[in-house]
């Protein structure tokens, strides 16, 4: 049983990784921003330690290392606090958190790290988001001592994802979808085979200062993937693609509403294509989507309208 301080583990890609290494008997650190802020999944999870730490104090991440046999870093941000392409708040998580990272791992001698980037960073990327990503990996690749391992993961679908169940929402919300970018190819990768390739990487000896692509085994457009949700929902919407120039004034706008659904630093990144021609790394296979997302967006669409009738049921009560 080793100790593993896991990064990002309350978030969507997090548990699936947790729940992964607490089948292996593993002990998982995982640092939150306070416990009634972590998902009730992980609280059950018998080897898990909920602690609640800010990652971004170098001295307190310099404790969190300590003791732990390797480090997961799932930490990622898509939007901006300030709304502004190339924010702060990219840098901070993206490339500062990993040098900060990786120079604790250093000092107090923990040999093995794992590091989720993104398909598509590059420091020459025209999106805040993937030149970010970019620099975290270089800030990593400078150590001397520390066994790297980066993985770059298209979007990830799965139960719970940020990705085609908010468009399953704005498909029961709206008669008609706007939809930047219609265009965009991505080539989406199930959330558990992504956190396999996140273990696999921690006792794979050939992983060590490696780069993985982690993709799905089909490419899709985004109008693709949109008007699947919508019949898979049982929602299907005309849906109407925008220019980039209209994604841009649609994000621009997105921006000031809460919740943030969409940011033009994400329609930059949609400029770039989000596939690759590399499999899966350690043996491992690519679930399709098909078989999975049909699952979860109909059990979503009908707890929907369960929760609607319950409402209605309520006020006439």
């Amino acid at each position: 049983m080793s100790r593993i301080l896991l990064l990002g583990g309350s978030g969507f890609i997090g548990r699936h990784v947790a729940q992964r290494l607490v089948r292996d008997q593993h002990t998982v650190i995982v640092p939150t921003r306070g416990r009634e802020r972590a998902k009730r999944d992980l609280i059950l999870l018998p080897t898990v330690e909920l602690i609640s730490a800010d990652i971004h104090d170098e001295p307190t991440l310099a404790r969190l290392v300590s003791g732990c046999s390797a480090v997961i870093n799932l930490v990622g941000v898509l939007h901006s606090r300030s709304g502004r392409p190339f924010g702060p708040d990219f840098k901070r998580a993206h490339e500062d958190l990993p040098r900060h990272l990786v120079g604790a791992c250093e000092r107090v001698g923990v040999k093995r790290l794992v590091h989720l980037s993104a398909l598509g960073a590059s420091a020459d990327a025209p999106s805040g988001y993937l030149r970010s990503k970019a620099a975290g990996e270089q800030a990593l690749a400078t150590s001397p001592s520390v066994a790297v391992t980066v993985l770059r993961p298209s979007v990830v679908f799965g139960p719970g994802d940020r990705f085609l169940s908010l468009f399953a929402h704005l498909l029961r919300a709206f008669p008609v979808l706007p939809l930047a970018m219609p265009q965009a190819r991505f080539q989406p990768v199930y959330v558990e085979d992504v956190a396999n390739a996140v273990v696999a990487a921690l006792t794979d000896e050939r992983a060590t200062g490696q780069t993985y692509d982690l993709v799905g085994p089909r490419v899709y457009s985004l109008l693709e993937l949109v008007e699947m949700v919508g019949n898979v929902s049982a929602h299907p919407r005309p849906i109407i693609g925008l220019s980039k120039t209209l994604s841009l004034i649609q994000a621009w706008m997105m921006e000031w509403m809460p919740g943030r659904m969409l940011s033009r630093d994400n329609v930059y990144s949609m400029t770039v294509d989000s596939v690759s021609d590399a499999p899966l790394p350690f043996g491992l296979g690519a679930t399709a989507l098909e078989a999975v997302v049909p699952g979860y967006l109909a059990n979503a669409n009908l707890h929907s309208r369960f929760d609607r009738l319950r409402f209605r049921a309520a006020r006439h009560g």
